[in-house]
């Protein structure tokens, strides 16, 4: 046995062993059963502090050391989001209500107070009740299935203020610089999309991360969205390039955004009800290390933001050191060009803790500092001047410090949570002195070099060099931009009979050489960001898949079909190759794996008999006369054969749609089948089914671009057939 294999093997007998892996509860009820919740370094710190209000402490400490509530997000850019909603309230939730275990009655889920539209809830559930009742378990496999389909994601409360702060538009050019997992990054993609009949919005998110793993992570939670505006790139936050873009006067410029996420690194003592693991292992050493880079990352951002622009710093930490001295530290350099926003009428019901203007240090071994001259010069460089109060009062008092918010656990049931909204009013005062290089000399200078907040964020202001940057992790497929007379066009254009404003300078591939295998779409601003800086960037992903190639359609006209995950983007622009379809006619296209064209309602049927075989989008709208029936418009992807019909749609959102029409779709433990409950369903979507056949893609193989399938339609020649999804 090598050595790799043994390893795994032991890891495998430590996760099995009771607190091991398989033992957490991931957010859904207690784990760690074998770590004690109590550090004393801890709760003498936040004790002398005086951070939570008096009388408050012992309701502090025990709210720390309960399970966090489980909290869900419905994905409010989609159309159908007000119909998970009415499906979640009027059939989960009340069922819910009628649950009884062990003689107690369970408690339904209850909506955050200050999220807006009810677009948000949390429960106290865990999974080990999910299990004890077949109720339950069918709710928590809606929530997986709607959760992989991306109408529902699974995150944190104190998670989700940050972008509601920032206040977002459609047109906003936004920078998520430290964006792994990507739940927030998912919110902003929303709040770009808030006008769905906009497919291409002005506006576009790049979302970054440090970790290059981390970044596919980031691209999952991104791809379930189905957005063109979107581009994950991976770079060291405190040095994230300056980029470049063409501007509307045909010259070049630099690109400054009009929101930033600042959402830093931090020791995350304030998700100890989560991590259990943070009880043992905090010590205020986490923050001093941590310090500096939170003061390089966020002095990065608000050179990057453009003047008027806002940036949302947040931390999920309680400490005075990671949180209002980083803020004190941005506002006291920037010489007026930032101030403080006031946040406190933004979200109506969110209960918070205004910033402090004093505070002070500890280190580990228990050591109280004041001010920074009662620092002994062998600590000075664990400990630094940034780390305290501003001596100034009147300087201190026109920060305005108390705009910072900080969210406490016991005040709402919630992770601990600390974010302030700062706005540029001016450009930064070294952008102004030295608006076109700002180096270390400059800085010697003027004596903020060595461990200064500007010392590594300066020499970011350098032009990039001309050697390649080096790249690590894996080699990305290249992103190559058609021309708009690239002989890819016309047979899709006379097919699909494209309107004559589709933006085919959008339109890119992942590949030099041989045949296209997809064809992605990003908006026309991302398009200039990325041909101006492929070599400053590393990027990730970007883009929607649109097409894929078919090769048997080309006998048919055209040898791309539509793919379901950009027909959102595709659809303003087809103007041909198109069935409405009933309710009725979806669910028989969703459960039925080839359909006799037969089988459609007449309507549908008449409109399919015309149509010659190939790629089609198959479009329902709300029948005002069926109030029971879906009341937003849904747009499916699908194959006219030359017998049947099918729908071409991912296993989860075929799931998804058939709960919105009333269906039951509960699978069994094992994922073998359905229930009882769905005799209704005349063939059940087969388990690890792709929209690309029965032929599972590794993530890490799709997220890279790879083995995304050749997958295309054949037609069967048998009589009574229908087409069968095979793999080249």
């Amino acid at each position: 046995m090598g050595k790799r294999s043994r390893l795994r093997k032991k890891e495998h007998q430590n996760n099995s062993k009771p607190g091991g892996r398989d033992n957490r509860d991931n957010g859904w009820g207690a784990g760690y059963a074998d770590i004690i919740k109590e550090n004393k370094l801890f709760e003498a710190y936040y004790q002398e502090l005086g951070l939570v209000p008096e009388g408050e402490f012992d309701q502090f400490m025990a709210a720390m050391r309960e399970p966090l509530p489980a909290t869900i997000r419905i994905t409010g850019y989609k159309s159908h989001a007000k119909e998970i909603l009415h499906c979640l309230k009027n059939k989960y939730f009340k069922e819910i209500q009628e649950v009884e275990i062990d003689g107690q009655k369970i408690e339904a889920p209850q909506p955050l107070s200050w999220y807006p539209d009810e677009l948000a809830w949390h429960t106290n559930m865990s999974r080990k009740i999910l299990r004890k009742s077949p109720l339950l378990e069918k709710f928590h496999q809606f929530l997986v299935s709607e959760t992989e389909s991306g109408n529902i994601s699974r995150q944190e409360a104190v998670s989700m203020i940050p972008p509601l702060l920032m206040k977002i538009e459609p047109h906003h050019k936004i920078l998520d610089m430290c964006a792994a997992p990507g739940s927030k990054t998912a919110q902003l993609i929303e709040m770009l999309h808030s006008d769905m009949d906009v497919p291409f919005p002005e506006g576009f998110v790049i979302a970054n991360d440090v970790d290059n793993k981390r970044c596919y992570l980031l691209v999952h939670q991104a791809k379930r969205l189905n957005s063109p505006c979107i581009m994950v790139v991976n770079h060291d936050a405190s040095c994230i390039p300056r980029l470049q873009i063409d501007t509307e006067d045909g010259q070049k410029g630099t690109l400054f955004y009009d929101r930033i996420l600042c959402d830093v690194p931090c020791s995350g003592d304030g998700t100890m009800r989560k991590n259990i693991d943070v009880w043992k292992k905090w010590t205020t050493s986490n923050s001093l290390h941590l310090h500096g880079l939170q003061i390089r990352i966020a002095v990065r951002g608000v050179e990057q933001l453009a003047v008027g622009g806002r940036m949302v710093y947040s931390t999920c930490s309680l400490n005075p050191i990671e949180d209002e001295a980083v803020i004190a530290t941005l506002l006291e350099k920037s010489e007026g060009a930032l101030e403080l926003a006031d946040a406190s009428v933004d979200l109506p019901g969110l209960k918070w803790m205004p910033g402090v203007t004093k505070w002070k240090l500890m280190t580990k071994e228990g050591q109280w500092y004041k001010d920074w001259s009662e620092v002994p010069v062998n600590r000075h460089t664990q400990i630094r001047p940034t780390m305290f109060p501003p001596t100034d009062t009147e300087k201190l008092a026109n920060m305005k410090l108390e705009r910072c918010m900080r969210i406490l656990p016991h005040h709402q049931n919630t992770g601990g949570f600390f974010v302030a909204v700062l706005v540029k009013k001016a450009p930064m005062p070294w952008n102004r002195r030295f608006p076109k290089v700002y180096t270390h000399v400059h800085a010697r200078e003027r004596g903020v070099g060595g461990n200064s907040v500007y010392s590594d964020s300066v020499l970011c202001s350098r032009p990039p060099p001309n050697k390649k940057m080096k790249r690590h992790g894996f080699k990305e497929d290249p992103f190559v931009f058609l021309t708009e007379d690239d002989p890819v066009f016309p047979p899709i254009e006379s097919f699909y009979d494209l309107s004559p404003d589709f933006p085919k300078i959008n339109v890119l591939t992942r590949t030099h050489e041989g045949k296209k295998r997809h064809l992605y779409m990003v908006s026309k601003e991302l398009r200039n960001v990325m041909l101006n800086n492929s070599e400053r960037m590393k990027v990730i992903n970007t883009g929607v898949k649109v097409w894929s190639r078919n090769s048997d359609g080309e006998e048919f006209g055209c040898a791309f079909r539509l793919a379901q995950e950009g027909i959102y983007t595709l659809f303003p622009y087809i103007r041909s190759r198109m069935i409405t379809v009933s309710v009725e006619d979806i669910k028989i296209l969703l459960t039925q794996e080839n359909p006799y064209l037969s089988k459609l309602e007449e309507d549908a049927h008449q409109q399919a008999k015309k149509m010659g075989m190939g790629s089609i989008v198959l479009k329902y709208r709300p029948d005002n006369s069926n109030p029971d029936g879906p009341q937003c418009p849904i747009e499916l992807c699908g194959w006219r054969g030359k017998t049947s019909i099918r729908a071409f749609v991912p296993r989860n959102e075929r799931f998804h749609y058939l709960r919105m029409l009333g269906v039951e779709v509960f699978r069994d433990k094992q994922g073998q089948g359905p229930r009882e409950e769905e005799k209704e369903v005349k063939e059940e979507v087969k388990e690890g089914e792709t929209e690309n056949g029965n032929k599972d893609v590794s993530p890490k193989q799709e997220l890279r671009g790879e083995n995304r399938g050749d997958e295309h339609l054949k037609g069967d020649e048998r009589e009574g057939g229908g087409e069968n999804l095979t793999s080249t």
